[in-house]
Protein backbone atom coordinates (compact mmCIF):
# COMPACT_ATOMS: atom_id res chain seq x y z
CA UNK A 1 0.00 0.00 0.00
CA UNK A 2 1.60 3.37 -1.15
CA UNK A 3 1.75 6.07 1.55
CA UNK A 4 -1.21 9.21 0.83
CA UNK A 5 0.68 12.06 0.53
CA UNK A 6 -0.51 15.47 2.31
CA UNK A 7 -0.41 18.58 1.18
CA UNK A 8 -1.39 21.61 3.32
CA UNK A 9 -2.36 24.63 1.47
CA UNK A 10 -2.66 28.13 1.59
CA UNK A 11 0.04 28.42 4.24
CA UNK A 12 0.39 32.33 4.59
CA UNK A 13 3.07 32.14 7.67
CA UNK A 14 6.27 30.62 8.69
CA UNK A 15 5.35 29.09 12.12
CA UNK A 16 2.50 26.97 10.02
CA UNK A 17 5.09 26.20 7.04
CA UNK A 18 7.27 24.75 10.36
CA UNK A 19 4.03 22.82 11.97
CA UNK A 20 3.19 21.36 8.37
CA UNK A 21 6.84 19.99 7.99
CA UNK A 22 6.82 19.00 11.51
CA UNK A 23 3.74 16.09 11.17
CA UNK A 24 5.29 15.31 7.79
CA UNK A 25 4.20 16.94 4.92
CA UNK A 26 4.75 16.14 1.75
CA UNK A 27 4.32 19.74 0.07
CA UNK A 28 2.87 23.14 1.67
CA UNK A 29 1.14 25.56 -0.88
CA UNK A 30 1.53 29.04 -1.24
CA UNK A 31 -1.25 30.86 -3.13
CA UNK A 32 -0.52 33.57 -5.52
CA UNK A 33 -4.14 34.60 -6.11
CA UNK A 34 -4.83 38.42 -5.09
CA UNK A 35 -8.82 37.40 -5.03
CA UNK A 36 -7.88 34.55 -2.29
CA UNK A 37 -8.08 35.37 1.13
CA UNK A 38 -5.06 33.07 1.65
CA UNK A 39 -3.17 35.11 -1.03
CA UNK A 40 0.33 35.75 -0.05
CA UNK A 41 2.89 38.44 -0.92
CA UNK A 42 6.14 37.71 -2.54
CA UNK A 43 8.48 38.69 0.39
CA UNK A 44 6.45 37.20 2.66
CA UNK A 45 6.43 33.90 0.70
CA UNK A 46 9.66 33.89 -0.20
CA UNK A 47 10.43 33.86 3.95
CA UNK A 48 7.91 31.01 4.11
CA UNK A 49 9.63 28.89 1.07
CA UNK A 50 13.16 29.59 3.16
CA UNK A 51 12.18 27.83 5.82
CA UNK A 52 10.95 24.78 4.42
CA UNK A 53 13.38 21.96 4.41
CA UNK A 54 14.45 19.66 1.41
CA UNK A 55 12.62 17.41 0.13
CA UNK A 56 9.33 19.00 1.44
CA UNK A 57 8.05 20.78 -1.82
CA UNK A 58 7.18 24.21 -1.98
CA UNK A 59 3.68 24.25 -4.77
CA UNK A 60 2.37 28.16 -5.90
CA UNK A 61 -0.85 28.08 -6.66
CA UNK A 62 -1.93 30.45 -9.23
CA UNK A 63 -5.10 31.28 -11.12
CA UNK A 64 -5.30 32.76 -15.06
CA UNK A 65 -2.27 34.63 -13.83
CA UNK A 66 0.02 36.53 -16.81
CA UNK A 67 3.22 35.11 -17.61
CA UNK A 68 5.48 37.53 -16.40
CA UNK A 69 3.58 37.59 -12.69
CA UNK A 70 4.73 33.55 -12.82
CA UNK A 71 8.28 34.31 -14.10
CA UNK A 72 8.57 37.22 -11.56
CA UNK A 73 7.03 34.86 -8.59
CA UNK A 74 9.66 31.69 -9.03
CA UNK A 75 12.68 34.81 -9.31
CA UNK A 76 11.43 35.57 -6.05
CA UNK A 77 10.50 32.85 -4.40
CA UNK A 78 11.33 28.68 -4.11
CA UNK A 79 8.83 27.22 -6.07
CA UNK A 80 9.22 23.51 -6.77
CA UNK A 81 5.66 22.89 -8.37
CA UNK A 82 3.42 25.15 -9.96
CA UNK A 83 -0.89 24.51 -9.20
CA UNK A 84 -2.83 25.99 -12.01
CA UNK A 85 -6.06 26.46 -10.47
CA UNK A 86 -7.93 28.47 -13.14
CA UNK A 87 -8.75 28.11 -17.13
CA UNK A 88 -5.60 28.24 -18.46
CA UNK A 89 -5.05 25.72 -21.78
CA UNK A 90 -1.91 23.63 -21.41
CA UNK A 91 0.18 26.06 -23.43
CA UNK A 92 -0.36 28.40 -20.26
CA UNK A 93 1.05 25.65 -17.91
CA UNK A 94 4.26 24.97 -19.61
CA UNK A 95 7.41 26.62 -20.49
CA UNK A 96 8.13 27.75 -16.87
CA UNK A 97 10.84 25.24 -15.96
CA UNK A 98 8.60 23.44 -12.97
CA UNK A 99 6.54 20.86 -12.89
CA UNK A 100 3.14 21.80 -13.01
CA UNK A 101 -0.32 20.35 -11.63
CA UNK A 102 -3.74 21.13 -13.18
CA UNK A 103 -7.26 21.08 -10.86
CA UNK A 104 -10.50 20.28 -12.39
CA UNK A 105 -13.43 21.70 -10.55
CA UNK A 106 -15.63 18.93 -10.87
CA UNK A 107 -18.72 20.46 -12.23
CA UNK A 108 -21.47 17.74 -13.85
CA UNK A 109 -20.74 15.99 -16.38
CA UNK A 110 -17.41 17.02 -16.73
CA UNK A 111 -15.03 14.08 -18.77
CA UNK A 112 -11.99 13.51 -16.05
CA UNK A 113 -10.08 11.17 -18.34
CA UNK A 114 -10.85 13.67 -21.34
CA UNK A 115 -9.12 16.72 -19.26
CA UNK A 116 -6.32 14.15 -18.41
CA UNK A 117 -5.46 13.57 -21.78
CA UNK A 118 -5.62 17.21 -22.76
CA UNK A 119 -3.09 18.45 -20.43
CA UNK A 120 -0.99 15.29 -21.12
CA UNK A 121 2.20 16.81 -19.98
CA UNK A 122 0.58 17.98 -16.49
CA UNK A 123 2.39 16.11 -13.86
CA UNK A 124 -0.56 14.90 -11.74
CA UNK A 125 -4.40 16.10 -11.64
CA UNK A 126 -5.85 17.63 -8.54
CA UNK A 127 -9.86 16.88 -8.49
CA UNK A 128 -12.00 20.11 -6.85
CA UNK A 129 -15.29 20.75 -5.78
CA UNK A 130 -17.34 23.06 -8.18
CA UNK A 131 -18.76 26.23 -6.76
CA UNK A 132 -19.73 29.02 -9.76
CA UNK A 133 -17.55 31.96 -9.36
CA UNK A 134 -15.11 30.44 -7.11
CA UNK A 135 -11.61 28.88 -8.43
CA UNK A 136 -11.20 26.87 -5.32
CA UNK A 137 -11.17 26.84 -1.58
CA UNK A 138 -14.81 26.67 -1.17
CA UNK A 139 -14.84 24.47 1.96
CA UNK A 140 -17.24 21.90 0.50
CA UNK A 141 -16.70 18.49 -1.37
CA UNK A 142 -18.16 16.74 -4.59
CA UNK A 143 -19.13 12.59 -4.77
CA UNK A 144 -15.88 10.75 -4.99
CA UNK A 145 -17.82 8.19 -6.48
CA UNK A 146 -17.07 10.04 -9.83
CA UNK A 147 -13.63 9.62 -9.25
CA UNK A 148 -12.22 7.06 -12.27
CA UNK A 149 -9.81 4.46 -11.01
CA UNK A 150 -7.95 4.15 -13.75
CA UNK A 151 -6.03 7.20 -14.64
CA UNK A 152 -2.68 7.36 -15.90
CA UNK A 153 -2.19 10.11 -13.57
CA UNK A 154 -1.42 10.76 -10.00
CA UNK A 155 -4.42 11.86 -8.40
CA UNK A 156 -4.69 14.89 -5.86
CA UNK A 157 -8.24 15.28 -3.90
CA UNK A 158 -8.97 18.23 -2.83
CA UNK A 159 -12.27 20.41 -1.91
CA UNK A 160 -14.06 20.33 1.41
CA UNK A 161 -11.63 17.63 3.47
CA UNK A 162 -10.97 17.83 6.82
CA UNK A 163 -9.46 15.94 9.85
CA UNK A 164 -12.62 13.96 10.09
CA UNK A 165 -13.92 13.25 6.62
CA UNK A 166 -10.42 12.53 5.16
CA UNK A 167 -10.05 8.84 5.87
CA UNK A 168 -13.55 8.33 4.27
CA UNK A 169 -12.47 10.27 1.23
CA UNK A 170 -8.90 8.18 0.85
CA UNK A 171 -11.00 4.79 1.04
CA UNK A 172 -13.58 5.70 -1.39
CA UNK A 173 -10.92 7.71 -4.28
CA UNK A 174 -7.45 5.60 -2.89
CA UNK A 175 -5.78 9.12 -4.30
CA UNK A 176 -2.12 9.74 -4.46
CA UNK A 177 -2.49 12.61 -2.44
CA UNK A 178 -4.93 14.97 -0.53
CA UNK A 179 -4.80 18.83 -0.29
CA UNK A 180 -6.37 20.77 3.08
CA UNK A 181 -6.48 24.26 3.27
CA UNK A 182 -9.84 25.34 5.24
CA UNK A 183 -10.33 22.30 6.89
CA UNK A 184 -7.64 22.79 8.99
CA UNK A 185 -7.95 26.44 10.03
CA UNK A 186 -8.95 28.75 13.08
CA UNK A 187 -9.11 31.64 9.93
CA UNK A 188 -9.10 32.33 6.67
CA UNK A 189 -5.20 31.56 6.09
CA UNK A 190 -4.09 30.70 9.47
CA UNK A 191 -3.90 27.07 10.15
CA UNK A 192 -4.84 25.14 14.14
CA UNK A 193 -2.05 23.09 15.05
CA UNK A 194 -4.34 20.57 16.55
CA UNK A 195 -6.41 20.21 13.40
CA UNK A 196 -3.17 20.16 11.39
CA UNK A 197 -2.28 17.04 13.67
CA UNK A 198 -5.77 15.81 13.53
CA UNK A 199 -5.72 15.32 9.48
CA UNK A 200 -2.18 14.07 9.47
CA UNK A 201 -3.22 11.10 12.38
CA UNK A 202 -6.82 10.48 10.41
CA UNK A 203 -4.44 10.43 6.82
CA UNK A 204 -2.14 7.94 8.31
CA UNK A 205 -4.61 5.86 9.83
CA UNK A 206 -6.73 5.68 6.74
CA UNK A 207 -3.75 4.02 5.20
CA UNK A 208 -3.00 1.52 8.16
CA UNK A 209 -6.26 0.25 7.53
CA UNK A 210 -6.19 0.01 3.80
CA UNK A 211 -2.81 -1.65 4.11
CA UNK A 212 -4.45 -3.81 6.77
CA UNK A 213 -7.17 -4.92 4.17
CA UNK A 214 -4.99 -5.54 1.21
CA UNK A 215 -2.76 -7.76 3.43
CA UNK A 216 -5.69 -9.80 4.49
CA UNK A 217 -7.00 -10.14 1.26
CA UNK A 218 -3.80 -11.94 0.06
CA UNK A 219 -3.94 -13.81 3.24
CA UNK A 220 -7.00 -15.10 2.08
CA UNK A 221 -6.16 -15.49 -1.94
CA UNK A 222 -3.07 -17.28 -0.52
CA UNK A 223 -4.60 -19.61 1.43
CA UNK A 224 -7.80 -20.41 -1.05
CA UNK A 225 -4.59 -21.58 -3.13
CA UNK A 226 -3.26 -23.60 -0.49
CA UNK A 227 -6.29 -25.52 -0.04
CA UNK A 228 -7.37 -26.11 -3.51
CA UNK A 229 -4.05 -27.53 -4.15
CA UNK A 230 -3.53 -30.07 -1.27
CA UNK A 231 -3.53 -33.37 -1.43
CA UNK A 232 -2.93 -33.33 -5.16
CA UNK A 233 0.16 -35.47 -6.13
CA UNK A 234 3.32 -33.87 -7.34
CA UNK A 235 4.75 -34.24 -10.76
Amino acid sequence: MTRTRVKFCGITRVEDAREAVRLGADAIGLVFYPGSPRAVGLEDAARIAAAVPPFVSVVGLFVDAEADFVHEALAAVRVDLLQFHGDECPADCGGFGRPYIKALRMREGVDVQAYAKTYADAAGLLLDAYVPGQPGGTGTHFDWARIPRDLDRPLILAGGLTPANVAEAIAAARPFAVDVSGGVEADKGIKDRARMAAFSAAVAAADARLAEAGTGAAAQISSRTESKHQGKPST
